[in-house]
């Protein structure tokens, strides 16, 4: 019989927070650092069109331009909200430095168990359709250049010993 492997059973370099963090933890978790890489990319969007802007003008004349600077003030913003995503979830995942993640999940969880509440929230789906949300979900902050996914299911799936926060 062949041995299934762990969720996210990767090499890191630094310990695994979450393998499968629902959407409002990973924003949770963001740091000053990744709303700083949101606000950048927001801003840095309608600057580089109004700089092309100045140097090779549209026919159009400033009216044209209103429009294209607004689509790129949105498209900064969910590029901008991406990147700060991603990032927040390389460190749940322990692919980046994420020292203040680990001990602010334990911190978190560790209450939950002691008041006896579930770590990972509450649910009404059935078990099939957690493992499906999971499986469709584990991988997806990689593939954002291809199709945004969000977990927003809570479910068992994490790939962390839940015993560390009883102790």
């Amino acid at each position: 019989m062949q041995k299934v492997r762990a969720i996210n059973d990767l090499p890191a370099p630094f310990p695994l927070v979450d393998a499968d963090p629902v959407a409002g933890r990973v924003i949770r978790y963001m740091r000053p650092s990744d709303y700083g890489t949101w606000v950048a990319t927001t801003a840095a969007m309608p600057a580089a069109i109004y700089a092309y802007q100045l140097a090779d003008p549209m026919p159009t004349g400033p009216k044209g331009l209103r429009p294209t600077l607004k689509l790129a003030t949105f498209l900064g913003f969910a590029g901008g909200f991406l990147l700060a995503y991603q990032s927040s979830s390389l460190r749940l995942w322990g692919w980046k430095e994420n020292a203040i993640e680990v001990e602010r999940d334990q911190s978190e969880l560790s209450k939950l168990a002691s008041e006896g509440k579930p770590l990972y929230g509450e649910t009404t789906l059935s078990p099939y359709i957690q493992g499906v949300s999971h499986r469709n979900s584990v991988w997806s902050q990689l593939k954002f250049s291809v199709m945004p996914w969000f977990n927003f299911v809570n479910h068992e799936h994490h790939g962390v010993d839940t015993t560390k926060y009883s102790k």
